[in-house]
């Protein structure tokens, strides 16, 4: 069954498997953990697990609550050497908070932090994939969050808006659910006069893009609007439809799901499961260029073929996860790549009858194989 409303979020048949992100602003005030409010939340999910509802959790909160206790200032983000040292202190908070509150209505926690790398190397995704689905078989609410005291700038999500549509991915998910400090994607800054709240968006196309604004309103998280359409981009790809939603109200899920206030974007596509993996990718070793013929033919199916690419960018390696870019710059696809950078830059533009003798040895049947690309 196809989510087609916000109030499918709530209905164990059409959302059997939900992903709900909650950022640090919710979680943390001024004085500390909004305890009255999570507690609220918390009955919320138990309500949820009660109609027969799985839950994921993605808890943002470590590094502010770290922060507090070491009277960091900037909320522990003023360098990376403090967000380490704050997530390492706040993390135990965190896990020990949502462990008491869950346990509180019969439900066990279960923590796990996750790297960028957890997520884009394939045997460490396929791994996190296993464990969420024994602890979900298990009746379990798995808690993650991103490993900040370990995570570098080259190794992070850097919020937790999107991974949490890549633990959708990993989990088989239904639904993502971002609570914020914002009701959800508006036409314009929602704090000028006109803005008008979008309940409903088909596409992450550049229009929709274009109204998003950088930073987070609070300042105390890390995302902001931008970083989710970018994980709305990553579950439409996988078929998951993904809300956002106002977590600053009392009782947040009723009233996004309820009340239907919020954005509910739809997913476009169910990709195959390795293919939602690689068009969800973050993280990628370099790029092909390509030139417009080879646009329509990657449109119509094809493989991506040396004769069509006109240049090529990064270092990478056999296998590594590439972007193709069209003749505009734009990324059209994400694949895994059949030579490494130096090869491939002596295919650029060739025939196939060409190649041999430019590699020494017997070419393969494409750069980029159709079967290990998913087209954006």
């Amino acid at each position: 069954m196809l989510i087609t409303r916000l109030s499918d979020l709530a209905d164990a048949k059409v959302c059997p498997r939900l992903v709900v992100k909650i950022g640090s602003s919710l979680l943390v005030g001024r004085d500390g953990v909004r305890r009255s409010w999570l507690e609220g939340l918390v009955g919320e999910l138990a309500a949820a697990r009660a109609r027969g509802q799985e839950l994921i959790v993605v808890s943002s909160g470590a590094i502010a609550l770290g922060a507090s206790k070491l009277n960091l200032d900037k909320g522990g983000r003023g360098n990376l050497a403090d967000a380490q040292a704050a997530a390492a202190v706040g993390q135990i908070a965190l896990s020990g908070l949502w462990a008491e509150l869950l346990a509180a209505h019969g439900l066990i926690a279960a923590q796990l932090l996750l790297t960028l790398d957890d997520l884009e190397d394939r045997r460490r995704y396929l791994n996190a994939t296993a464990t969420l689905t024994r602890l979900l078989d298990m009746g379990a609410v798995p808690v993650i969050n991103e490993n900040d005291s370990v995570a570098t700038q080259e190794i992070r999500f850097g919020d937790n808006d999107r991974l949490a549509a890549r633990v959708a991915q990993a989990a088989g998910a239904s639904a993502v659910l971002l609570l914020s400090d914002v009701d959800g994607l508006f036409d314009r800054n929602p704090a000028l006069p006109g803005a008008q709240l979008l309940r409903e968006v088909r596409g992450v196309t550049p229009q929709i893009l274009a109204m998003a604004s950088g930073g987070s309103m609070s300042g105390m998280g890390s995302g902001g609007m931008t970083s989710k359409l970018q994980a709305a981009e990553i579950a439409e790809r996988a078929g998951i439809a993904l809300a956002i939603g106002s977590g600053l109200v009392e009782a947040p899920l009723v009233r996004i799901c309820t009340d239907e206030v919020g954005t509910l974007f739809l997913p476009l596509r169910k990709a195959g499961a390795r293919k939602a993996w690689l068009g969800g990718r973050l993280k990628l070793k370099g790029a092909l260029v390509v030139d417009a013929g080879a646009v329509a033919a990657l449109g119509k199916g094809g493989s991506l073929l040396a004769a069509g690419i006109t240049g090529i960018e990064g270092e990478f390696k056999r296998g590594d996860a590439v972007a193709v870019r069209g003749p505009d710059g734009s990324v059209i696809a994400h694949g895994l790549a059949e030579y490494d950078a130096a090869d491939s830059a002596k295919l650029v533009g060739r025939k196939n009858s060409e190649q041999a003798a430019l590699l020494g040895y017997a070419p393969r049947s494409a750069v980029v194989h159709r079967d290990q690309m998913e087209l954006l």
